[in-house]
C-alpha cells in the first residue's frame, strides 16, 4: 500500500483575545520571522469579546482581518456560543488559539472545535486550575509553577495537556503579591505557546485519552 502523502499547506489559525494580545504578538512575530511555510501556519483572523482592546490594534496593525463577538449583545450565554462559534468557523481554521481570551466557551463552540482549541494557563496543570492560578500557587507555598499549554474541554483547564513550562518561585515573589513572578511565567508562556501551535500545525497530532502525541 502506498504511502499517504503528507499535507505540507500552511494550517489555518483564528486568535481569540480579551486584553493587550501580547501572546498574539508573540505568534504574529514569529510567523513575520519565519515566513508561513517554515512555521506552518498563519493567523486568518482574530476575534475578541470587547471593543477597543490592544490585542485587536495588533491584528489590524498586521493587516489580519478581525472580529467582535460581545456576550452582552445576545439574549443568553449560549446564543452568544453560538454566534462566536459561527465567527470562528468562517474562517475556517485549523486550529483556535485563546491567547488570553478570559471567557469560558459553551457546548455549540466545543462540538465544532473541541480537540483544536488551545490554551495556556499559568501555572502546571491539573495544580491550579482557573482564574487566579499564580495566586493559588503561592498560597500553597509552591516552590517551583508555571505554564501549561493545552486542549480545552468543558471543565475548567482540564483538557488534554500538549506541553509545560516550568519557572521558580522565589522568595521575593511573596513579597509583591507574585507580580514579577507572573511576569515570569509569561515570558516562558509566551516561547511555549509559539513553540507548541508550530509543532502542532506542522508536524500534526492525535489525542489519545489523555495524552497529546505530536506527529
Amino acid at each position: 500500500m502506498a504511502a499517504k502523502p503528507v499535507d505540507r499547506r500552511a494550517r489555518r489559525l483564528v486568535v481569540l483575545v480579551s486584553g493587550s494580545g501580547t501572546n498574539l504578538q508573540a505568534l504574529l512575530d514569529e510567523i513575520a520571522a519565519t515566513g508561513v511555510a517554515a512555521y506552518g501556519a498563519e493567523i486568518v483572523a482574530v476575534g475578541a469579546d470587547r471593543d477597543g482592546i490592544e490585542g485587536l490594534a495588533r491584528a489590524e496593525r498586521s493587516g489580519v482581518p478581525t472580529f467582535v463577538r460581545k456576550v452582552k449583545d445576545y439574549g443568553t450565554r449560549e446564543e452568544w456560543d453560538a454566534a462566536l462559534a459561527e465567527a470562528v468557523a468562517a474562517h475556517e481554521p485549523d486550529l483556535v488559539v485563546s491567547a488570553g481570551f478570559m471567557k469560558i466557551v459553551g457546548k455549540e463552540f466545543l462540538a465544532r472545535f473541541g480537540g483544536r482549541f488551545v490554551n495556556t494557563h499559568p501555572a502546571l496543570l491539573p495544580s491550579f486550575p482557573g482564574a487566579h492560578g499564580v495566586r493559588d500557587a503561592l498560597a500553597y507555598g509552591a516552590r517551583v509553577t508555571g505554564c501549561t499549554v493545552h486542549f480545552v474541554d468543558d471543565g475548567v483547564d482540564t483538557g488534554p495537556i500538549i506541553a509545560q513550562g516550568v519557572v521558580e518561585v522565589r522568595d521575593e515573589d511573596y513579597e509583591d503579591e507574585g507580580v514579577a513572578l507572573h511576569e515570569r511565567i509569561k515570558e516562558v508562556e509566551r516561547k511555549l505557546l509559539v513553540d507548541v501551535v508550530g509543532r502542532l500545525a506542522r508536524n500534526g497530532y492525535r489525542i489519545e485519552g489523555r495524552k497529546v502525541v505530536i506527529q
